[in-house]
Order: structure tokens, then sequence, then C-alpha cells
């Protein structure tokens, strides 16, 4: 009787790849990351402390508040986590105002606090948030305020939301079309793999900024907001599927030759059957690997049209959205914090990347 085998060469494909990852510190970190901002993107209605039209006109341009622990308010009670008020200073000259923080005036913050009532999912009436000011009324901005006194951090925390399902759900139709055109490009070969090929080649050779330009200005600006985010998702997809096709054309150009192909294929198993329940699920690794590289991409493509006004546009909120309020000098020099969610696109980008490459090292266990 001969004994089962153990080690690396018994495991699956799934298991050595996972195995691999596991030893690539960075990525697994940066995974780790990804998953929490999505989830914040997921439950962003608890996470900000407020919705994102609420506004102040007494704190517009308000700076950031420093979270601080234990503190003691005028009655004597003491709180774990607090921040300080402001307090306003008119410019004699310039009659501008000033805003400090006094060390006097404790805002107590808690969780779990009752704050601002929202509809979780559009589906849901809730008012708790994950935490905020103690009391309402206070002001709270851990980001500072907008022009319009509106805080940025919770405004922040609602653009993941629309950036990162664009990025999400715009590699998933590039990945469709790119399997699909991919596919039959490497499968079939012939006429049907130069014209993709053609098409794919020339798709790249344009400019690809002037084209996202012009395909987004062609949106009409009175557009519902919901139909700009589908067309500016549908748009990225449309121009993001090429490289994702021509991964799963070499990876078909390779595998329609091997022998588990060729028995499929004289088995009489039909051809949309060997190519999805054969093939395709094959080099599933690789193109997993391949569309998380790919979703940063689509994230700086949305927050780059977004920036320069023609892509999503208010009262839409998106880190591109957001960092269009900082294109002016004023924000540059009085209110540097409205460039604080171009921070969240880095690190989302940064991630994604680190991920995609710890993937792309471990979709292949053996080697060393």
């Amino acid at each position: 009787m001969v004994a089962p085998r153990s080690g690396p060469g018994s495991a699956g494909p799934w298991l050595l790849t996972w195995r691999r990852f596991k030893k690539h510190r960075l990525a697994l970190v940066s995974g780790v990351v990804v998953l929490m901002i999505y989830f914040v993107a997921l439950f962003a209605e608890i996470i900000a402390p407020f919705s994102t039209e609420t506004y102040s006109a007494n704190y517009t341009y308000a700076p950031p508040q420093l979270v601080r622990m234990f503190g003691t308010d005028a009655e004597g009670s003491t709180h774990l986590f607090y921040v300080n008020d402001y307090t306003v200073k008119i410019d004699p000259i310039s009659l501008s105002r000033a805003f400090e923080t006094d060390p006097n005036k404790v805002i107590p913050v808690g969780f779990f606090v009752r704050g601002e009532p929202y509809k979780l999912w559009n589906l849901f009436d809730w008012d708790v948030h994950l935490f905020g000011p103690q009391e309402k009324g206070h002001p709270f901005y851990l980001f500072g305020a907008d022009r319009l006194g509106r805080d940025v951090f919770s405004r922040t925390v609602h653009g993941a939301r629309v950036s990162m399902s664009i990025g999400l759900v715009g590699v998933t139709i590039s990945l469709l079309l790119g399997i699909f055109l991919g596919g039959i490009s490497g499968y079939y070969g012939g006429w049907i793999d130069e014209s993709v090929q053609r098409l794919v080649e020339f798709l790249k050779s344009i400019p690809t900024i002037p084209l996202w330009m012009g395909l987004a200005a062609a949106i009409p600006p009175s557009l519902d907001p919901l139909m700009v985010y589908f067309w500016i998702t549908v748009i990225l997809s449309l121009l993001g599927w090429t490289d994702i096709a021509r991964v799963v054309r070499g990876r078909f150009l390779s595998l329609r030759t091997e022998d588990f192909v060729v028995a499929a294929r004289l088995d009489g198993c039909r051809q949309q059957r060997i190519i999805w329940r054969h093939m395709v699920p094959s080099f599933m690794s690789h193109i997993i690997a391949s569309v998380t590289l790919a979703i940063p991409g689509m994230i700086l493509a949305e927050t780059a049209l977004s920036f320069l006004g023609i892509g999503l546009r208010p009262p839409v909120v998106s880190w591109g959205v957001l960092l269009k309020e900082a294109q002016n000098i004023l924000a540059v020099s009085s209110a540097p914090w409205l460039f604080l969610p171009g921070l969240a696109v880095v690190i989302a980008v940064l991630t994604l990347n680190f991920l995609g490459d710890g993937l792309r090292d471990a979709v292949d266990p053996y080697a060393r």
C-alpha cells in the first residue's frame, strides 16, 4: 500500500498560492488595509459622524481638531476622549476669521453616540454613529471644514464608497470583457485573434487622458448624478479591458494544446464548457492578480476626471470631487487640510498595488 503524499507537492493550487502569499508580509498587511477601506465604504453612514451635506456657516475653513485623552470639562467631569472647542479671532486689517483651539473648552467624544438620522443602504432608518461628540451642536472636525463648513472627514468616508466601488465595478465589467474577448482571441486564433489584437492595439495607442476627457465631456451636464456614475463606470470599463484581455489571450494560447484541454475536446465537451469549466479556472489566480492591479488605475482615472470637473459632479461625493475643492490658491495657503482626501487616494492605490504584487508573486507557488 502506497502512503498518501504529503508536503508542498500534494497541496492544491489555491493552498499553494495562499502559503506563498502569507510570506509576503507587505502584501498581507496591504490586504488587511484594503479590506478595512471597503469596510469603511460599506458602513460609511455609521462611521462618518455627519452626512455629506451637513454644514455650519460659523465654521467655514475651520482647522482639524486633535482627539485627546483624559480631559476635564467646566463642570469638573473627566472624559476619556475629547477635542477642544474653537476660539474665533477677527483680523482687524483683513476682517478675516482665524480659528484657534481653546484648551479650556472640552467637547467630550464618545463611541456609538446618537447623532444625525440616516438611512443605512437606503433600507434602515438609524441614528447611531461609531463616534462623535456626545452632545449635538458642538463642532467636530477631524479633517477640518471646507468652504461651506462641511466636515471633510465625513465626506472623505462617504467618498470612499463611490471611488472604491467604481474601481470594483469597473474592473468587474473589464474582467468580463477581457475574459470573453481575450478568450476567443487565444482559443480560436486566426482572423478572430487578428481582429481582437488590432482593436486592443488601437485602443492602447490613443492617449488615455484625452480619450477619457472626450468621452466624459459627452455626458450631458443635466444628467442625473446616478446616471453620471453609471456612465463614468462604463467609460472606464470599456477602456480598461485591454490589459486583462492580453493576459487571458496569452494563457489561452499556452493552454489550448495542453493534455486536459485536448482530452476534454476529444470527450465531446462543448467549446463553452471547455473554456469556462476547464481553461479559465486553471489560471484564475493570474486573473485575480491582474484584476487587483487594475483597480488602482480605475480609482485614479475617476479621481482625475472628477478633479478636472468632467467626471462625477456634486451632489455625488467621491475623492476626486473632494479634491476639486482644493483647486484654488486659498486651499493651498490657508486650508491645506482640503488635500487630505488625496491621502486616502494614495493609501488605497498603494495598498492595492502592494496586494496585487503579492498575489502576482504567489500565483506561481513552485517558484523559488
